[in-house]
C-alpha cells in the first residue's frame, strides 16, 4: 500500500468517524483532494486508491496537470483566488469554482463556459472570520451575491465555501463553520435550494463536519509536506 493510500484511508476514517458523532451519513460528505503544488504522479496515485475530486489553486500548474491526466475521470475544482485574467482558463476547464466572492468574476466564467458543457458548479467564497487579508464577500452581501449569481447563464449556484483563521481553538472552528450554515440555511429559505458546504480542511474538518460540510478540502493529510518547489 503507497503511502498516499494509506492517508487516504486513514482521512476517510476521519471523516467516517466525525460524521456518525454527528449523527450524519458519511455518504453526505465528499473528500477533496488538495492536489496544489503535488506532482502529477501524486494525483495518479490518489486516483489508484479511488479518489476522483481535486481541487487546485494555481491555473496554470492546473493547466498542466489536467492535460497531463487527461487519461482519467477525474473531477477538477478550483479554490484559489480568482484573477479576472485567468476565468476563461478556469471557466473553460474546470468542472467546480469554490472561490466566486465577486459578481464580475462570477459573470466572466459565465461568458466564458463552452456552451457545450454542463453549467460550471459554483460555491461562493464567504469571509466569515473577518480577516482583511482573507478573500471572500462579506455575510451582509451574500444575498446580493447569490442573487446576481443565480441570474446569470451556464453558472449551476450550488452552496457557500469559507477558509476562517487558523488555530486549535475547536469552539472558534465550529462557531466559524456554524455562522457559514446559518447563512446557507437563510438562502434556502429564500429559495435558492443550495446543497453545499465547502468547509473544512486537515486541520479543522472534523469540526467542519460536526456543522455540516459537505465537501473538505484535504490536501498535506493526504499529499504529505507541500513542496513549493514542484512545477
Amino acid at each position: 500500500m503507497s503511502t498516499i493510500e494509506s492517508n487516504l484511508q486513514a482521512v476517510r476514517a476521519r471523516i467516517t468517524a466525525a460524521a456518525r458523532a454527528a449523527g450524519r451519513d458519511p455518504a453526505e460528505i465528499a473528500l477533496l483532494a488538495v492536489s496544489k503544488t503535488f506532482a502529477v504522479s501524486a494525483v495518479r496515485a490518489a486516483h489508484a486508491a479511488g479518489q476522483r475530486a481535486f481541487g487546485e489553486n494555481y491555473v496554470q500548474e492546473a493547466l498542466e496537470k489536467i492535460a497531463a491526466l487527461s487519461d482519467l475521470p477525474l473531477i477538477w475544482h478550483f479554490i484559489g483566488p480568482i484573477q479576472s485574467n485567468k476565468t476563461r482558463a478556469i471557466a473553460e476547464h474546470f468542472d467546480w469554482v469554490h472561490s466566486v466572492a465577486r459578481a464580475k468574476i462570477a459573470q466572466r466564467l459565465a461568458e466564458a463556459r463552452p456552451p457545450g458543457r454542463e453549467p460550471l458548479d459554483i460555491c461562493l467564497q464567504v469571509n466569515v472570520s473577518g480577516e482583511a487579508s482573507k478573500s471572500g464577500v462579506a455575510p451582509e452581501e451574500l444575498r446580493l451575491l447569490a442573487a446576481a449569481v443565480r441570474a446569470l447563464p451556464r453558472l449551476r449556484l450550488r452552496g457557500l465555501m469559507a477558509i476562517p483563521e487558523p488555530g486549535d481553538d475547536t469552539e472558534l472552528q465550529r462557531r466559524r463553520f456554524r455562522e457559514l450554515r446559518l447563512l446557507l440555511a437563510q438562502l434556502n429559505a429564500d429559495g435558492y435550494g443550495l446543497d453545499t458546504l465547502s468547509m473544512g480542511m486537515s486541520q479543522d474538518m472534523v469540526a467542519a463536519i460536526l456543522e455540516g460540510a459537505t465537501i473538505v478540502r484535504v490536501g498535506s493529510a493526504i499529499f504529505g509536506a507541500r513542496d513549493y518547489t514542484v512545477p
